[in-house]
């Protein structure tokens, strides 16, 4: 979502004439996007913060400013001061809007959740050179018009805003908000867009994308209507994109009509992020996520019985308040089940204002030793699942040349797997059908096959 994000806004600033930076040292503008899902995320933005203190300095020629420090922007800086605006937004911008810029003087525009359709106006600011403008931060969440990323050929296309869940650990629906699903109308007209660009690879986007819900011509729309609606308007259009995928799910959502849509529709990949979060159905409650360990696993063999060439990935955290060592057996089990692709791993941190903050908390060398069992065995999942598909042909979006042999090309598969062949770059932004013949790493070695 970030990503996306971060696309808006820097499509807008390329449309007011505005070019990439090579160098934070010499940009007029830098904006920071910010995460509070873990507290690691905060802190790294504290950690840029304090860098652009130090810069903001330099450009504007500060008497205690560390110039050695900051070689190109004293260069820039030797006869004049040359001044940098500096923006943070995202979710942390909401989280701290009222103290962040108290405690970091060096920000200049703190942009939250629901004030992002303002940058225009801080743009034309910093090009007139006015003085700090107010931004409104209390109107509805708008979505941007397009979220795309120049020259790209996969894009993601945000579809829904907000989370109306509460998990227990999780800070998004404080500084995300309240659900808000994107109208079709926007979201097919952004796929026209997308078609002129020639983008081939889309991904749809949304805290929880199953719980979208619209209206379409005079229908009552949820997410499984909308994937159909999108696959017949981009047939109708003979748009160039060949893949449409989707992020992120509560299994809790997954309805078998969603399973039946997936299957049946060759544009929509075959690739599914299925967030478990644990193996036990004690902690998946106290965790508040709706569903049990045997519910998610009867959607699992739903999931499979209808797309047999399914690839599952997944969330797991570990060391959550009240998890016991039978709990992490559970969820070892599960995934022996299961057998994920790849899997986003980790120990659970306390967010400041979430409920599970203010129960006791497991101690931190346990929750990494319990998280390490679990990476050891998906790394093993990983490998056999990836095995499996070696001598099987993959159809490929061909991405860019191989940063390992520049005789060779680098692509990804429906399943996100990574494959180099030999080509000609030709081909690069093209889909090819490549004939996977070993396994390297995380990388499959292929060769290109006609069909």
């Amino acid at each position: 979502m970030n990503l996306a994000e971060s696309a808006a806004v820097e499509q807008l600033l390329i449309a007011r004439g505005w070019e990439k930076s090579e160098d934070a040292e010499t940009a007029d503008m830098a904006i920071i996007n910010t995460c509070s899902v873990r507290a690691s995320a905060e802190n790294r933005i504290f950690g840029r913060l304090g860098y652009f203190t130090g810069l903001k300095a330099v450009r504007n020629k500060n008497e205690f400013a560390k110039y050695k420090s900051f070689e190109k922007a004293t260069k820039l800086v030797e006869e004049h001061p040359v001044p940098i605006t500096v923006v943070v937004m995202g979710c942390m911008a909401e989280r701290l809007l009222d103290s962040l810029q108290k405690e970091w003087p060096v920000i200049d525009y703190v942009v939250g959740t629901y004030a992002k359709h303002h940058f225009g106006d801080i743009i034309t600011a910093v090009e007139e050179k006015k003085e700090h403008i107010q931004i409104d931060d209390t109107e509805k969440y708008k979505f941007a018009s397009v979220s795309y990323e120049q020259g790209a050929k996969s894009t993601f296309v945000p579809i829904m805003h907000g989370c109306n869940n509460f998990c227990t650990y999780c800070i998004v629906p404080y500084v995300r908000g309240r659900e808000i699903s994107r109208p079709v109308e926007e979201i097919l007209h952004e796929l026209d867009i997308l078609t002129k660009y020639k983008v081939l690879d889309i991904t749809l986007l949304g805290q929880n994308v199953n719980s979208y819900k619209s209206t379409y011509q005079g229908k009552e729309i949820n997410f499984s209507s909308l994937l159909q609606i999108i696959v017949d308007h981009l047939k109708e259009i003979n748009s160039t994109i060949g893949w449409v995928r989707f992020l992120s799910s509560n299994p809790k959502d997954f309805s078998d009509e969603l399973i039946d849509v997936i299957a049946k529709n060759e544009l929509i990949c075959h690739h599914i992020a299925l967030p478990v979060q644990h193996g036990s159905s004690s902690v998946l409650k106290k965790m508040n996520r709706q569903y049990s360990r045997e519910q998610y696993l009867d959607l699992v063999k739903r999931i499979k019985a209808k797309i047999p060439d399914v690839s599952l990935t997944t969330d797991i955290m570990m060391g959550f308040p009240t998890e016991t060592e039978e709990d992490v057996e559970l969820t070892l089990d599960l995934m022996n089940q299961v057998r994920f692709e790849s899997a986003c791993m980790y120990y659970y941190n306390p967010r400041e204002g979430t409920p599970a903050a203010k129960w006791e908390q497991i101690p931190e060398n346990i929750r990494k030793e319990r998280l390490q069992r679990v990476i050891d065995l998906q790394m093993i999942h990983t490998d056999e699942q990836m095995k499996k598909r070696v001598g099987q042909t993959a159809k490929v979006l061909v991405e860019g040349i191989s940063r390992d042999n520049k005789n060779e090309l680098l692509g990804k598969t429906a399943q996100d797997e990574k494959v180099s062949f030999p080509a000609d770059k030709s081909l690069i932004g093209t889909f090819i059908y490549v004939k996977i013949t070993a396994l390297n790493g995380h990388t499959f070695k292929g060769e290109i096959i006609e069909r």
